[in-house]
């Protein structure tokens, strides 16, 4: 009788391994002990349930990556969660510049690898952001990737298509306001409702 529990605990077990596995094909991994972050198990319940965050755990890819209409919510969470840091365009403050060529940790050159450091956090004062919705994270990334100044050659998250239509990000001008003083530019149009497709 022991033997048939402990067979059957077994094959429980490997199924749920399995089907762990399964839900989800990359491997995300702390940017500085190698740790494995366990995502499926300790992210946000919320904002999971999204074509995008699916193909992500199983790909790696970010779908969000230049869909202007999913920009300003991850415009919105760059403005609470990261530029105190980082700056309100990415150049940098405290903590490095996020919108050029260089990365402190070269794996961020990927989406996956950005997002494995801001979900586990990084050296100093870099904190983890596991708190974040994982669908929020992924707009996140997509705002840091539009923020993007540098060669378009070194955007290695970046798809070749999306490669030969990128336009490396540019500040709003400031217009006069008619005193002497100045005002930001127009927020840009609405572009429209966030989808994507995994197709």
């Amino acid at each position: 009788m022991k033997t048939s529990k402990a067979v059957g605990a077994s094959a429980l077990m490997m199924a749920s391994v399995i089907a762990g596995s399964a839900a989800s094909a990359e491997e995300f991994r702390n940017t500085i002990t190698g740790e494995d972050l366990r995502v499926l198990e300790t992210a946000n319940p919320e904002g999971r349930d999204t074509e995008a965050v699916r193909k992500f755990l199983e790909t790696g890819i970010n779908l969000y990556t230049e869909v202007k209409a999913c920009l300003p919510k991850g415009e919105e969470v760059y403005l609470t969660s990261c530029s105190g840091c980082h700056g309100h365009l990415a150049e940098g403050k405290v903590g490095p510049g996020l919108n050029d060529s260089y990365w402190t940790y070269p794996k961020n050159k990927t989406d996956k690898g950005l997002f494995e450091t801001i979900y586990g956090g990084a050296q100093g004062m870099m904190g983890p952001h596991s708190d974040l919705q994982l669908d929020e994270m992924l707009k996140l990334i997509a705002w840091i990737r539009h923020l993007y100044t540098g060669d378009v050659n070194e955007a290695d998250w970046l798809t070749d298509e999306q490669k030969k239509a990128f336009t490396p990000y540019k500040a709003p001008e400031h217009a006069s306001d008619g005193d002497g003083g100045t005002q930001t530019a127009a927020a840009p149009a609405d572009a429209g409702e966030c989808k994507v497709s995994a197709n």
